[in-house]
């Protein structure tokens, strides 16, 4: 195991009608003008952004509002947020949504405080981020664990390009989750939370760092848990139970408690990232297509081990002894099921991708961003190639 620092403040209230005590929670961290950031449809026609406003309200804290973020979130809206903060001397960020509107909602309030562009955070021109105002989430989706993460993930459109910037500083100070908030969700939408959580499971477990077996066990229990409730929520979308533990697996996911003290590899994130900007697929379901090609190329150089006992310990699967990389195989076709049960697509071809847009996928993701991977280091013709696989 190797030497680490972990620091998670977020303050989390969950359970059923969580949201009423929204009001208290941005006024129990010292926020006196808020900034209301949401999507639009669902949070309104559910009567959720009514209840948090009602709810802010009675603790006498105003706010201004800004809709309109949308999946795979743009850097358009963001500066138009940084503006309106500024102007309105807002000192409290509030996204009502999922990982979309979360990370937005933390691009505007690192921004807000910068004084040059804030897309320097994303492309590399500036390392962490540290400094930015409280934000606060009322969370509705089960999926990228922003509630809970220091990431924030922007697509800037100039270019297209999707890319992450990161601080701890970024991790909100509470998270309000109501898993009844996610049972109506169209069945794409859990499905491809239920994918994200499983990738940022994966994107830790497979690590070259030895003796890491508390991580490791976490790590599969926390994909055990997911299999198994992805079972439940499937044939019963109203089973309160089953959304309860995918919506906290989601946190633990990616709070990484889980992936202290171990590299980690998140080459198949910035994979997917030129998948949802250039066929609009949502996040997991571009991650649900990669991650089977990505561990067929990692099976071929160095990580058998790894997938064997991700294949036994996860999947189940018999071991075989005198050909371990049939375990290894059994366990990548398992994992590839599991993302067709969920009436995901398991190619490239299946959201509009073509073989021929490999390179262009393949050079994008390298736009400015040299380095990707640590399981396996990706180069751009190792990137191309399991696009092409995936295609």
């Amino acid at each position: 195991m190797e030497n680490f620092t972990f620091y998670s403040p977020t303050y989390f209230v969950f359970g059923k009608n969580a949201e009423e005590q929204t009001g208290a929670c941005v006024k129990k961290y010292g926020g006196t003008k808020v900034l209301l950031h949401y999507g639009g449809g669902s949070v309104i026609r559910s009567g959720l952004l009514d209840r948090v406003k009602k709810s802010l309200d009675a603790e006498g804290v105003p706010y201004i509002e800004l809709g309109g973020a949308k999946p795979n979130p743009l850097s358009g809206l963001v500066y138009e947020g940084i503006e309106l903060v500024r102007k309105e001397k807002v000192d409290f960020i509030l996204p009502v949504g999922g990982g979309s509107t979360i990370d937005s909602a933390k691009a505007i309030a690192f921004g807000a405080l910068y004084d040059g562009d804030f897309w320097d955070f994303y492309c590399g021109k500036q390392g962490q981020v540290t400094k930015a105002l409280p934000v606060g989430v009322v969370l509705t989706l089960a999926a990228t664990g922003s509630e809970a993460s220091t990431d924030s993930v922007i697509t800037n459109e100039n270019g297209m390009y999707k890319r992450c910037a990161d601080g701890d500083i970024l991790r909100p100070l509470f998270a309000i989750m109501n898993p009844e908030l996610t049972a109506t969700l169209p069945k794409y939408q859990t499905a491809s939370g239920i994918s994200d959580i499983m990738s940022h499971c994966m994107e830790r477990y497979f690590s070259h760092t030895k003796d890491v077996e508390l991580t490791d066990r976490m790590l599969e229990a926390v994909m055990l848990s997911l299999i198994k409730e992805t079972k439940r929520v499937m044939a019963d979308p109203a089973n309160y139970e089953a959304r309860a533990n995918i919506m906290w697996a989601a946190t633990i996911a990616h709070n990484n408690i889980t992936g202290v003290g171990r590299t980690q590899d998140w080459g198949t994130h910035h994979m997917e990232n030129e998948l949802s900007t250039s066929y609009g697929c949502s996040h997991g379901a571009g991650l649900g297509i990669l991650h089977p090609y990505w561990m067929a190329y990692a099976l071929k150089h160095g990580g058998l081990n790894r997938l064997v006992q991700f294949a036994t310990r996860v999947w189940g699967c018999e071991m075989d002894f005198e050909n371990p990389e049939n375990t290894a195989l059994e366990g990548i076709a398992a994992y590839k099921n599991f993302i067709r049960s969920m009436d995901l697509p398991t190619t490239i071809g299946e959201i509009g991708g073509k073989p021929e847009d490999a390179p262009r996928l393949a050079q994008n993701m390298f736009h400015e961003a040299p380095k990707h991977g640590s399981f396996i280091e990706l180069t751009p013709e190792i990137a191309e190639e399991i696009y092409r696989m995936a295609m």
